[in-house]
């Protein structure tokens, strides 16, 4: 504050003074790639949403674990973790996941998860849909 009165006491009162104000942001994007192949089903199938089972699953997942998506279902996304486990993020009522079919962005919260009923995904043709839920995907039994 006190250099800017110095400033002011130095200019000349016939020039008039300019003020401005810069505020930087930053803004962080995560980008989660679809899964190549073999590791997962490329494109949603009645046959391939019949190989898991939908589980309870958590609130949030954290977005370090996250490696790669796929899609299996018409109204969700695949996630597959660093630890093997899969997650069915089911999107909002209307959003077909076939719009994240390259992929999807992430907007990161300060707490580093993506939560349902909180976070969106961003697919790439500008299409966004919410989270609804997350469901724990365990291969079916073939017995069934």
């Amino acid at each position: 504050m006190l250099h800017s009165v110095l400033l002011l006491l130095a200019a000349p009162a016939a020039e008039p003074v300019q003020w401005a104000q810069m505020t930087i942001e930053r803004r962080v994007i995560v980008r989660v790639p679809m899964a190549r192949k073999g590791k997962a089903p490329p494109r949603a199938t009645p046959e391939a949403s019949d190989d898991w089972d939908e589980k309870k699953g958590p609130r949030c997942i954290a977005l370090r674990s996250i490696r790669g998506a796929s899609i299996v279902v018409r109204d969700g996304v695949d996630l597959l973790l660093a630890d093997q486990h899969r997650y069915r993020a089911r999107l909002e009522r209307g959003c077909e996941s076939a719009g994240f079919y390259s992929g999807f962005y992430v907007e990161p919260h300060e707490d580093g998860s993506l939560c349902s009923g909180r976070d969106e995904l961003q697919a790439r043709n500008g299409m966004s849909c919410a989270i609804e839920a997350f469901r724990r995907l365990v291969a079916a039994d073939d017995d069934d």
